[in-house]
């Protein structure tokens, strides 16, 4: 039982750091306050990448996991870490593979 509630904890952290990431990267709500890929001396490029702000995604909600039930980690540096990676790999691979047509299927004409 302790496995399936990790593994459930789990799967909710990686669907809330894709859906922050998504919301921030790609909705058209923050069109008007996402900085442009060259604002901030560069650092632009965050708001405009899924790899890149899921690890920021994936290290907020791991800071604020403290005040949800749908996850909760030990607050380490590791787990900081990892859960950073994790928002991150998660966001860019469900990105890669699904858009706003569902999944994304290479279609030959």
């Amino acid at each position: 039982q302790r496995i399936v509630d990790s593994m459930v904890n789990l799967l909710w952290f990686m669907l809330a750091c894709y859906g922050l990431t998504y919301l921030v990267v790609y909705a058209s709500i923050f069109d008007r306050i996402r900085p442009s890929k060259e604002g901030f001396g560069g650092f632009g490029k965050l708001f405009h990448c899924t790899l890149c702000f899921g690890f920021h995604a994936g290290w907020f909600l791991f800071a604020i996991n403290r005040w949800t039930e749908l996850f909760t980690f030990e607050y380490t540096l590791a787990n900081f870490l990892i859960c950073g990676c994790v928002g991150s790999g998660t966001s860019y691979l469900l990105s890669m593979l699904v858009d706003d047509f569902g999944l994304k299927i290479n279609r030959e004409k």
